[in-house]
């Protein structure tokens, strides 16, 4: 039978044990995260409300930022600067993909590393590359990791296709396995002859935005199956990953679901992340 890698229920205990922290653990000051949207995404403000409402959940401070998509880039950098500074910002996160003519790595890597909650500036990303555990990883990366860990999924020696060449979840989920011992391939919506990597791999995490861009036929029997995008599917706007869950679990050893696989360990580790800074600096 295959196992439904229900990252929800996971999500809820981490959250719960987070709510309980901040509660008893406190007492000079609540945890503060700053997020900063710019734009009128619509994806990217159900993501802002998603974590949002989870601060709220578990008390901690958060402060949403909004800015028109036609802000100066100097004006978004001039305010990370000031976040920086004020020693009640425990956290910034800027909510990605930004409007061109945006350059995302300038204003990612103006944020000071004890203060990137998503672990996505160029100092985060060195340590990841270099193996080093005080690397604070990405949200979602560090959401799959939980999610393996919890269902006693091994990772050393496993035969790993990422479909995705992201720099916040292709790239370091595929640094992060491969410290973990797994041979890990990248690949992309646009890589040629799919199955050639599709076929031979144990673990698949894919992250495309492109609804049933494999088959069961492309994969092998027992596959696990990491599905990380979402999307609305079709007239009935019926939610969606990358793959055809109803077709593809009866192949898959283990498969997440879309929604209530990835999704709630990203929300969840935002908080674990943001924690770990505050506690880095109150101590």
């Amino acid at each position: 039978m295959t196992k439904i890698l229900n990252g929800k229920i996971i999500a809820e205990q981490i959250i719960a044990s987070i709510k309980k922290k901040v509660q008893n653990h406190c007492p000079k000051r609540v945890p503060k995260l700053v997020v900063i949207i710019v734009g009128d995404n619509l994806a990217s403000q159900v993501y802002v409300r998603s974590k949002v409402k989870a601060c709220h959940e578990v008390g901690i401070a958060v402060v949403e930022l909004a800015f028109k998509a036609d802000i100066s880039e100097s004006f978004i950098i001039n305010e990370i600067n000031n976040l920086n500074s004020d020693d009640s910002v425990d956290g910034i996160l800027v909510q990605l993909p930004l409007p061109e003519p945006l350059n995302t790595l300038n204003i990612i890597n103006t944020i000071a590393v004890n203060k990137d909650v998503d672990g996505l500036t160029n100092v985060n990303a060195g340590r990841l590359l270099q193996g080093d555990q005080q690397a604070m990883l990405p949200c979602t990366v560090k959401g799959i990791l939980a999610l393996l860990t919890y269902y006693r999924i091994p990772i050393k020696g496993q035969n790993i296709t990422i479909i995705n060449d992201s720099n916040i979840v292709g790239k370091p989920l595929a640094l992060l396995l491969n410290n973990l011992g797994a041979t890990v391939s990248i690949t992309h919506k646009l890589t040629k002859n799919l199955s050639i990597y599709t076929k031979k791999a144990d673990i698949i995490c894919t992250a495309t935005g492109i609804f049933n861009i494999i088959k069961p036929e492309q994969v092998k029997k027992g596959v696990i199956i990491i599905d990380i995008a979402i999307k609305k599917q079709g007239e009935n706007k019926k939610i969606v990953g990358d793959i055809d869950f109803e077709k593809m679990k009866n192949k898959a050893q283990a498969i997440t679901p879309v929604p209530g696989g990835v999704g709630p360990m990203t929300i969840a580790m935002l908080l674990v992340n943001l924690l770990n800074l505050y506690e880095k600096q109150i101590n």
